[in-house]
């Protein structure tokens, strides 16, 4: 099952098409995409594999993140930019000695953002988030229609990008039986390119569950890598986390690969 579902994320790598503005010099490219409400139109691709978790220990989960980015010019001051996560999930042996493969919940975030940074470089943007429950097997989503704010906040200056994206998730509606969401989810980053188009990424995406009192915290280390093939630059990343705090029956240790794709400009 783990198998079919990394052939599948080496389909996507292999059939998505990339393509931005040439004029653009690759190592500007590493920087806006360093930026995650940057004006561009794009397709991440994130794979996550997380193991030793579950009650034996032995446990392990394949998540596929489809991740677009569309940003919209409301005028010339601002944009309304669309971001998604939509988890496509395999793991065996992280809830009992079961596997489930499916669709997880799908976030999405709305962000207004003006299109210049403040007089001391500050980006912004900040809008509604939604939690939609989206999951084909009740045992990978929440059930739950969700619903909160969301913020971003970030600086880039001499290669350097810093930041963080936030944001809190009320339940409102949907399966009386399951618990309710209270959830706060922050991801702090700091990552640094080079001249030579590459990007290393430090950050946690840490989650707090409000209703049991638990942190799900994972550091990540990254290193970004922009390329080309043809006429295409395709930016690939890999990574590996360690989680600091988890649930009970949570995984110690996984690895993250990304392929950002369908790139361009938001106004080209």
């Amino acid at each position: 099952m783990i198998l079919r579902f990394n052939m599948l994320w080496i389909a996507c790598v292999l059939l998505a098409p990339t393509t931005w503005a040439q004029s653009e010099s690759t190592a500007d490219m590493a920087k806006t995409l360093a930026n995650p409400i940057g004006a561009l139109v794009s397709v991440p691709f994130q794979n996550n594999y997380d193991f030793d978790g579950g009650a034996t220990g032995d446990g392990e989960q394949f998540k596929l993140n489809l991740q677009p980015i569309v940003p919209f010019s409301l005028n010339d001051d601002w944009l309304l930019i669309l971001r998604t996560v939509l988890p496509i999930i395999s793991q065996q042996d992280m809830i009992g000695t079961s596997s489930q493969s499916g669709l997880s919940d799908t976030v999405q975030s709305f962000f207004v953002s003006p299109t210049k940074p403040t007089e001391s470089g500050w980006i912004w943007g900040a809008g509604p988030v939604l939690l939609l429950p989206t999951a084909t097997d009740d045992l990978l989503g929440t059930e739950k229609w969700g619903a909160g704010p969301t913020a971003v906040m970030l600086k880039q200056q001499n290669g350097w990008t810093y930041g963080a994206p936030v944001n809190h998730i009320w339940s409102f509606a949907a399966e009386s039986g399951r618990e309710d969401v209270n959830a706060t989810f922050m991801q702090p980053f700091v990552s640094f390119t080079t001249p030579a188009a590459r990007t290393y990424t430090l950050n946690t995406e840490s989650t707090y569950d409000w209703e049991n009192k638990q942190w799900t915290a994972p550091i990540n280390v990254m290193t970004q890598q922009l390329v080309t093939i043809g006429k295409q630059h395709v930016a690939f990343t890999v990574g590996v986390r360690y989680y600091v705090d988890t649930p009970d029956g949570g995984p110690d240790w996984g690895c993250v690969s990304r392929l950002f794709s369908s790139i361009q400009r938001n106004n080209d």
